[in-house]
């Protein structure tokens, strides 16, 4: 029998609310790029993916047109899933620092990983109403996410996605400015908020965003789900 969680994340894969998005990325996995030609691309919106006990909940911009998008799985098959699961697996939040492809072992422990738009946008920018579409999809996750504790938003549209999420269901929250390492609670009740970089190759090669830098945000997980006063 499939969990909510499971029947939910296969209920997005229909998705077409935004045609600017679904011609991209059926595009994109029709044309490919020449290093893949001999893959099939997914092509399809890109469902999150985790430990369905998570206490840290990972948000991300959207798929990668080369990446995701081929492989179906977040942040999977592209610069910065290479630099973000070495990461997870330094601190204990992963079984194995690659991640190439669906079925190739990888296990999330305690983390999910999410999107603020689950299909990719030209040039990484979805319109205002292109990221509304999918906010509730997000929602939907954090609700069937029980025992989520936190959030770490990678990157400013993922972390004024989840204000935007909060704010339009009436939550008031409290003045919050995004910057690499930046840590909010939202309010009574609701998930932490920890800002990072996103582990782009723009960020990590100019070296906007360090492996220590990167390292110091999953060490500020872990002692934030494992304070009594975080819960």
């Amino acid at each position: 029998m499939k969990t909510a969680l499971e029947r939910f994340e296969a209920s997005i894969l229909n998705c077409r609310k935004c045609p600017r998005l679904t011609a991209w990325r059926e595009e994109v996995a029709m044309t490919k790029r020449r290093a893949y030609m001999d893959q099939v691309y997914w092509g399809k919106p890109v469902p999150g993916f985790g430990d369905p006990q998570a206490r840290v909940m990972i948000i991300g911009l959207a798929p990668g047109a080369h990446g995701s998008n081929r492989t179906g799985r977040m942040f999977t098959g592209d610069a910065s899933g290479n630099f973000l699961f070495p990461a997870l697996y330094r601190a204990g939040f992963a079984n194995q620092e690659h991640a190439h492809k669906q079925g190739d072992g990888l296990i999330l422990r305690d983390a999910f990983i999410s999107a603020i738009c689950r299909c990719p946008p030209p040039q990484n920018k979805p319109t205002r109403q292109e990221i509304a579409n999918c906010l509730t999809y997000l929602y939907e996750e954090i609700c069937l996410l029980s025992k989520l504790q936190g959030f770490v938003a990678l990157g400013r549209i993922a972390f004024d996605g989840i204000l935007r999420l909060y704010k339009s269901r009436g939550t008031r929250l409290p003045k919050m400015d995004f910057g690499h390492g930046a840590f909010y609670r939202l309010g009574a009740g609701l998930p932490w908020l920890l800002c990072s970089y996103h582990p782009s190759r723009q960020n990590t090669q100019t070296g906007r965003l360090t492996e220590p830098m990167f390292d110091g945000i999953w060490r500020q997980v872990k002692d934030l789900l494992f304070t009594p006063s975080s819960m």
